[in-house]
Formats: C-alpha cells, sequence, structure tokens
C-alpha cells in the first residue's frame, strides 16, 4: 500500500487531501498539533487517517517520523497561515514555515538515498510570495522555503511547490476573514447580530475551492516531472463581493447598512490585487478550476446556517 505523510493534516486542505487519498486507497499519516488527537471536534472528518501529534519545531520528531513510516509522497501543508498572525508571532512563523521544511526536506532526501527508491514531496507555498506585501513575516517565510524545496530539487530530490492563491470551504477556520463573513451573514439571517465589520473590503483576491485545489495538489505530486505552478481560478473578486454574496445566500438584505469598517482590522502590509494565471497549470496538468466563486461562498453560508440551527460546529455533513 502507498503511503502519504501529510503535515497539517486537520486544517482544510489537509482534510480534503487526506480523503482524497484515502479514497483511492492510499494509507495516510498525518500529523497534528499536540493536544489535538484528545477529543478535538474536527477528527471526525478524519476517518481512517493514522494521527501523529507533532510540534513542528521538533527536527528529531520530523526525522524520526519519516524515517518510520517511509511515505512515498509527502505532502507538506502545516504552517502559520495567516498574515496578521504572523506580524504578531514572527519567530514561530519562521520556524514552522521556513525551518520546519528545511528538516523535513532532509528527511526525505535521507530516506530516499537509504531506500534508493522515488520520495516525492509537494510544498504549499502562497500567492502572497509575489505580491505586494512581501515584508510580512508570512511572505518571508514562505519564500525562503521555496528556496529550501528548489534547491533540494536541484540535488535530485522529486520535489514541487504550489503557489495556492486563496481557496475555501465549509471546513475554513473561523479565524480567517471569509469565515467571518460567512458565519456572520448567517448570524444576521438568524437574528443573532445586526451588523457585520471588517477592515478593507476593496481588496481583490482570487478564491477558489480547497476540494479542486486539492486535486491539482495531487497532480502535482504525481507528475512525471516535478514543475512549480500558481494555483488559482484567473477571476477576481473584491471582499465586498464576498460580503454581498454570502449575504445573498443567507438571505439577508441592505447591505450597506449591515456592513461597517474598523481601520484597527486593516493588516500593517497588504497586497491590493491577488489573481493567478490559471494557464500553466492547464498546460502542466490539464486542470482548471471547476468550482465557481459563488457555489463555494453558498456552501460555507448553508454550513455556518446548519452550525448555528443545530449547534454542531463540526459534521462530515459540512465536508
Amino acid at each position: 500500500m502507498r503511503t502519504a505523510l501529510v503535515t497539517g493534516v486537520a486544517g482544510q486542505d489537509g482534510t480534503y487531501l487526506a480523503r482524497s487519498l484515502r479514497a483511492d486507497g492510499w494509507r495516510v499519516v498525518g500529523t497534528v498539533t499536540p493536544g489535538f488527537v484528545a477529543g478535538d471536534p474536527r477528527a471526525v472528518y478524519l476517518g481512517g487517517v493514522e494521527l501523529r501529534e507533532l510540534d513542528l519545531r521538533d527536527a528529531p520528531g520530523i526525522e524520526a517520523l519519516v524515517a518510520a513510516i517511509e511515505p512515498d509522497q509527502i505532502y507538506n501543508l502545516a504552517a502559520v497561515s495567516s498574515v496578521g498572525r504572523s506580524w504578531q508571532e514572527p519567530d514561530l512563523t519562521s520556524a514552522v514555515n521556513q525551518s520546519a521544511v528545511e528538516v523535513l526536506v532532509g528527511a526525505a532526501r535521507t530516506l530516499r538515498d537509504r531506500t534508493r527508491r522515488d520520495v516525492r514531496l509537494f510544498q504549499a507555498s502562497s500567492a502572497e510570495v509575489s505580491g505586494e506585501a512581501t515584508a510580512s513575516p508570512y511572505a518571508r517565510s514562505k519564500a525562503a522555503a521555496e528556496d529550501v524545496v528548489r534547491d533540494a530539487r536541484a540535488r535530485g530530490l522529486t520535489a514541487c511547490i504550489g503557489r495556492l492563491y486563496i481557496h475555501e470551504s465549509p471546513l475554513r477556520r473561523s479565524t480567517f476573514v471569509s469565515r467571518k463573513i460567512t458565519r456572520g451573514a448567517a448570524e444576521i439571517a438568524l437574528g443573532r447580530r445586526d451588523r457585520l465589520v471588517l477592515g478593507n473590503v476593496d481588496i481583490v483576491r482570487d478564491w477558489g475551492n480547497a476540494r479542486d485545489y486539492v486535486e491539482a495538489i495531487r497532480l502535482m505530486a504525481a507528475a512525471e516531472e516535478p514543475v512549480d505552478l500558481p494555483i488559482g481560478t484567473g477571476r477576481p473578486h473584491t471582499l465586498r463581493d464576498l460580503v454581498a454574496r454570502a449575504f445573498h445566500a443567507a438571505g439577508v438584505d441592505d447591505l450597506e447598512r449591515r456592513l461597517g469598517q474598523d481601520p484597527a482590522l486593516i493588516r500593517p502590509a497588504d497586497t491590493a490585487v491577488l489573481v493567478a494565471d490559471p494557464e500553466p497549470a492547464a498546460a502542466a496538468l490539464g486542470w482548471r478550476a471547476s468550482v465557481t466563486f459563488e457555489q463555494t461562498i453558498d456552501a460555507m453560508v448553508a454550513a455556518d446556517l446548519q452550525r448555528l440551527r443545530s449547534g454542531v460546529e463540526e459534521s462530515t455533513d459540512y465536508v
């Protein structure tokens, strides 16, 4: 049986990736933060996945895990994934997003040399690396990790980098602005709040769907020749568009009265426009995004309405 190691398996992307791999008969070993296994409700999504508690700052722990399970593929999805949080915790961001990658790549190379077989690695990077906010600790750490992976590839490791543009799903954590919006729209619809307050709603982003992007990730990992690609839809939307669609999906009208702005919520540095070129992925993988912006936001709002009505925060009904 083929084995995949997925770091950050309990996150949005890790969950969809693990479920996709399991459906195809893979053994999936996934890392989670220490303490997760003890009753974390997100475990409901990870049936059949072998969970390993691991602090990614634990270099010997990473090396021991790779040596023990001998994965055929490694998907590094774990990260401090919030630009805002990276400003608050720059040292942690560097340790998880950069230093851990150095250790993981080294462990993959050691396994390849010891077993004399192909070991494939996918590194999840970010569109922020090429944006205007490259001064953020998040962007700097992701750019440095890309350099690590490219160097390992030059030394013979089958490794690739996906620069993932923003992608959403009902499993998106509530700390992200997209979930704050869809949750807020659902709460307004159910009479549990009156307004939604955000920062800059004029930023332009390329919002895709996590399930879509997991398909692209798997295609990249399986490609005969490793290639680095942007993964996105190529279709721009403003954050205001996202709010409007979420309100529409929840049945809420009077957007202007319901939406407020707080300058304190604006990031120290932000990129005004981040939109992918979808053609490289189409040419290399035959992949294009298939789920629309509207379908993605509608599904998120529907899940948040169900969460609020049922009181059940995590359920396979939301996948």
